[in-house]
């Protein structure tokens, strides 16, 4: 059984060269190149994805800057 799944990519002319060019320079295969840029942008996406649930948590709790986490956590410490 095939270990990848094999996708045709449409990229435009100076795009592509540039990215052969990447390639070439990096030692490395255009599906390479793409796969890592691929993992970035997900890493990127996910990252986004819980600063977001993060802003919004903090929000309903009331933090609207880092001295308000600080002072929570001094809050956490002293209770414990």
């Amino acid at each position: 059984m095939r270990e990848t799944v094999i996708w045709t990519v449409s990229l435009p002319p100076q795009m592509a060269e540039k990215a052969e060019a990447l390639a070439r320079v990096e030692n490395r295969s255009k599906s390479e190149l793409i796969r890592e840029a691929l993992r970035q942008y997900m890493a990127l996406r996910e990252w986004e994805q819980m600063q977001s649930k993060a802003s919004l948590k903090a929000q309903a709790l009331g933090i609207t800057d880092e001295s308000k986490v600080e002072q929570i956590i001094d809050e956490m410490r002293q209770g414990q």
